[in-house]
């Protein structure tokens, strides 16, 4: 069995980096994904996907990456559930990702 998937799509926001207990970094991240064609109004459809980054990947991620940013992200899909405060089972579909590029320069700030 495979469980693989690639995606390459920008940031919805500025990542933040959080720590587990035993101090492991990660972060939570969702990439804006365009559909690779338009809908029947002519407008381009955009998936929003959530993406879990772990140790120094999610560093560098931090470090280098904003709002905006042009990443490529290929990991394994993992779908949990869970019970919401009206009792209805959820279910949530995230992107545990394995290896991360960032697909354009970093934009070097001038002052004048």
């Amino acid at each position: 069995m495979m469980n693989r998937v690639v995606l390459i799509g920008r940031l919805t926001k500025d990542p933040e980096l959080l720590y587990t207990k035993q101090g492991i970094a990660y972060m939570k991240v969702r990439i804006a994904v365009s559909r690779g064609y338009r809908n029947s109004q002519g407008e381009q459809e955009t998936d929003f996907i959530d993406c879990n980054v772990w140790r120094k990947m999610a560093e560098n991620v931090s470090l280098y990456c904003k709002k905006g940013a042009l990443i490529g992200i290929s990991g394994r899909i993992r779908t949990s559930s869970f019970e919401n405060e009206q009792g209805k089972r959820m279910y949530r579909t995230e992107i545990t990702a394995e290896n991360l590029s960032f697909l354009e320069r970093k934009k070097i700030q001038t002052s004048r």
